[in-house]
This record gives C-alpha cells, structure tokens and sequence, in this order.
C-alpha cells in the first residue's frame, strides 16, 4: 500500500485528502479535511497556518507521495496570485519532508474521477464518495483533494500496468 496525500490548494480555504492505494489502484479513505485559513489577520498569515497545518497532517498520517492539482488561470490577476502562492506554500511543506510531488490539472482529475474533463463539483463529490465508500455530503475543497490523491492512485496503477510513461498515457486520452 501506498499513502497518497492530494491536496487542492486556495487560498481561504485549502482541501486535503489522504487515501491508501494498492498496486492495482484501489484505494482506501484514510481523512480528509478543508484548511480553512480565512482567520487570519492577513494573507501573509495565511499561508503561515497553510504551511503549520500541512505539515502537521503530513508528520500525523504519515504520505509517502503528494498529488496537487496545478493552477488555473483566473480571470482576476490577484486571485490566481494568491492561488499560486498557497500552492507554492503546500508544496514546500511536502518538499520539506522530501516527499515526491505530482501535478494534475483539473481536467486530467475530473476526466479521472467522473471520466469526462468538464465535469462539475457535485459530480466529483458524488464520484470520490462513490469510489470511497463514503456516506454522506462532502466538504467541496476536502472532495477535491481526495479526487486528486484518486487520480494519482489510479495514473500510477495504469503506468505499472501498460509500462509507459505517465505522459504518455495521458496524451492517449
């Protein structure tokens, strides 16, 4: 088994999803959870709790891997900025405790965990709990990250599987 930690980061609140994978792909709910970092005094601060958070998760359930989905382009500059910079902080709290990072765009998850690239939220949620065996309505941020961590489980059963590149695979989409 291998401990997969997705994150999807932003810059009020940030999702964290953790799931076990075993070499076929299947995975097993391990926790989940926003990062609400909207208490803080300035942004600055933000990404203190951010980075003081995530590196609590990591050092408590203990992630062998990171998958993070990659950035978007916002139409308003300031807040693909800020989205960039809660990234970054994430990723320097993995990158911190030499952890391997993944990067996955949004359409490569949804197309992942729905099977269609322009799937919306509500259907990412149902999918993740669906795939998890999770009951219940999930947290949009926390649903996610988990579809992320999904999506890593499932692109490295596949590479093993076929024997090619990630890259590779996904061009054949």
């Amino acid at each position: 088994m291998t401990r997969i930690l997705g994150i999807d980061p932003g810059s009020q609140r940030t999702g964290v999803g953790i799931v076990d994978s075993d070499a076929t792909g299947r995975c097993v709910h391990v926790f989940h959870a926003p990062i609400v970092l909207l208490g803080a005094d300035d942004f600055p601060k933000r990404l203190k709790i951010l980075l003081d958070e995530l590196g609590a998760i990591i050092e408590k359930y203990k992630p062998e891997e990171v998958a993070i989905e990659k950035v978007f382009m916002a139409k308003n500059p300031d807040s693909a900025l800020k989205l960039g910079q809660a990234r970054g902080a994430a990723m320097c709290a993995a990158v911190m405790r030499d952890l391997p990072i993944h990067e996955y765009a949004a359409k490569e998850i949804k197309l992942a965990v729905v099977g269609k690239g322009g799937a919306d939220k509500v259907q990412v949620q149902h999918m993740v709990g669906i795939m998890l065996n999770l009951h219940g309505k999930l947290q949009a941020d926390a649903a996610d990250a988990l579809g992320v961590a999904l999506t890593h489980a499932h692109l490295r059963a596949a590479v093993n599987r076929v024997g090619v590149s990630a890259q590779q695979l996904w061009r054949r989409k």
